[in-house]
C-alpha cells in the first residue's frame, strides 16, 4: 500500500475520453466521477460559462467554491454550439471519443446535429448518456425538469419530513446526484460490454431524474400495489424496523442510534441497563417494536438525555451498538475518520491557491482515483485540446476565435 501511495499508478479509466456537454449538477457530477478515475473529460462550456460557476458563495477569483470541486480533473473548453462551425468542432471531438454526457432538454442537441443518431453515424462505438427530467420518451419527455421536481414526483419528498408539516427537501441536490451515479453506472456497463463484445458498437444511456430517485424508494410501490398502503411522513423514524432514530443528549447534540435488528437490540438494552425490556411484549421482535416505536423512542430518549454526546457514544461503542453523532460540515472537516480516509483534500487551482474539497469515492486498492487539479478559468484548455485532439494549427485557432466560435 505504501508503494502505491508513492507511485502514480495508472487509474482504471485512463485512455477513455469523455465529452461533457452538461451544466450545473447532474451531468457535471457524473463526469467528475469518471475524471477522478482517469478519464480524459473535455468539458464544453458556452461563452458565459457553466451557471455553476456563480452558484453559492464566490471565491476571490469570482467563481463559486463549488465550481472548483465539480470541475476538478477536467479539461475546460469554450465552444459556441449555436454556430455551425462550433457544432463541427464538437462533432469532431465526439468522433474521437468514447463517451458523451449531456443533460440538455430532449431534442436540443438533435437540433444542433449533436444528438445520439448524428454522433452514432460519426462514431458507432460512442456511449452517449443523456440525463433529463423525465427521459427521452413518454408523455412528459419535453417538459423541463430539475432535481427538485424529480424528488417531488418520485415519492421521495412526500415521505420526507414530519406528518404534521409540509414535505421538505434533503439539504443537498440529491436527485441530480443520484441520476449522475446511475449515469456513471450506465456508461461503465456500456463500455465494458463494448470491450467484451469487440463489435465496435456503443449504446444510448437514458437516465431520467425522476426514475433515478424513484428507484430508491424501497418497498413503497410494492406495498401499495399489494396492500394498498401509502407510506407517509414519519420524521426520523424508519417505517419498517425499530429502533432507528436520532436521540437528544444532555449537551444539546443529537446522536443517531441504529439498534433495529433482533441481534443488536439486546446490546442496546444492556448499554441502557434495561435488560428487563427484553421480555416486554411491546418490544419482543421487530414487528412489535415498529408497532410501539413511539413508546420505545421515548424510553431511549429519556436515557440518552442523561449523557453528553461524547460519553453516550463511548457507552454505545463499548456495547457494539451502531451509533454516531449528527455532524455538521465543521465537524466533518476535523473528524479523524474522514481525514484518515483522505476525504478532506486540498487541491491546487490555476489561481495559485489550494482549494478544499471532498475526496474520491470509492476507494480502489490497486488503481485508486485521485484529484490532480481543481476546476479553473473559462476556456483554459481550448487551444491545447484543438491542437492535441484535432490537430489544429495556431492559424486555425485564431481564425475560429476571430469568428467567435471559441473563446
Amino acid at each position: 500500500m505504501e508503494e502505491l501511495a508513492i507511485t502514480r499508478v495508472k487509474r482504471p479509466l485512463e485512455g477513455i475520453r469523455v465529452i461533457e456537454l452538461g451544466s450545473v449538477v447532474a451531468g457535471p457530477f457524473a463526469a467528475r466521477v469518471l475524471a477522478d478515475f482517469g478519464a480524459e473529460v473535455i468539458k464544453i462550456e458556452p461563452k458565459t460559462g457553466d451557471p455553476l460557476r456563480t452558484w453559492g458563495r464566490l471565491s476571490p477569483a469570482g467563481w463559486s467554491w463549488w465550481w472548483y470541486a465539480q470541475a476538478r480533473n477536467k479539461r475546460l473548453m469554450v465552444v459556441d454550439l449555436h454556430q455551425p462551425d462550433g457544432q463541427a468542432i464538437v462533432q469532431a471531438l465526439m468522433a474521437r471519443s468514447d463517451a458523451v454526457i449531456e443533460n440538455f432538454r430532449p431534442g436540443t442537441l438533435d437540433r444542433w446535429h449533436l444528438g445520439y443518431e448524428d454522433v452514432k453515424r460519426l462514431n458507432p462505438g460512442i456511449v452517449y448518456a443523456s440525463i433529463s427530467g423525465f427521459g427521452q420518451s413518454g408523455p412528459y419527455r419535453d417538459r423541463p425538469g430539475f432535481g427538485n421536481i424529480a424528488e417531488s414526483m418520485s415519492g421521495m419528498r412526500y415521505v420526507t419530513g414530519y406528518p404534521d408539516r409540509p414535505p421538505v427537501r434533503v439539504g443537498f441536490a440529491i436527485g441530480d446526484e443520484i441520476a449522475a451515479l446511475y449515469t456513471v453506472i450506465g456508461i461503465l456497463m456500456s463500455l465494458l460490454r463494448r470491450e467484451r463484445a469487440r463489435d465496435g458498437q456503443g449504446d444510448r444511456v437514458d437516465v431520467a431524474l425522476t426514475e433515478a430517485v424513484f428507484s430508491l424508494t424501497e418497498a413503497a410501490l410494492t406495498e401499495y400495489l399489494h396492500e394498498g398502503v401509502v407510506q407517509e411522513r414519519t420524521g426520523n423514524q424508519l417505517t419498517r424496523s425499530a429502533p432507528s432514530n436520532i436521540y437528544p443528549t444532555r449537551d444539546g447534540r443529537w446522536v443517531a442510534i441504529g439498534a433495529n435488528t433482533d441481534h443488536i437490540f439486546p446490546r442496546l438494552l444492556k448499554a441502557m441497563n434495561r435488560v428487563d425490556l427484553a421480555g416486554d411484549p411491546r418490544f419482543f421482535d421487530n414487528q412489535a417494536r415498529v408497532q410501539n416505536v413511539a413508546e420505545l423512542d421515548a424510553i431511549i430518549s429519556a436515557w440518552t438525555t442523561q449523557y453528553d454526546a461524547v460519553d453516550l457514544l463511548a457507552i454505545l461503542n463499548q456495547h457494539d451498538v451502531p451509533a454516531g453523532p449528527v455532524m455538521s460540515v465543521a465537524d466533518i472537516a476535523v473528524d479523524p475518520q474522514y481525514q484518515a480516509r483522505d476525504m478532506i483534500l486540498r487541491v491546487p487551482a490555476d489561481t495559485g491557491e489550494e482549494i478544499g474539497m471532498p475526496g474520491v469515492v470509492p476507494k480502489l486498492e490497486r488503481h485508486p482515483g485521485r484529484v490532480d487539479h481543481a476546476g479553473g478559468r473559462l476556456g483554459r484548455d481550448t487551444d491545447t485540446i484543438l491542437q492535441e485532439v484535432l490537430g489544429w494549427t495556431e492559424e486555425q485557432i485564431q481564425e475560429a476565435r476571430r469568428k467567435g466560435v471559441i473563446a
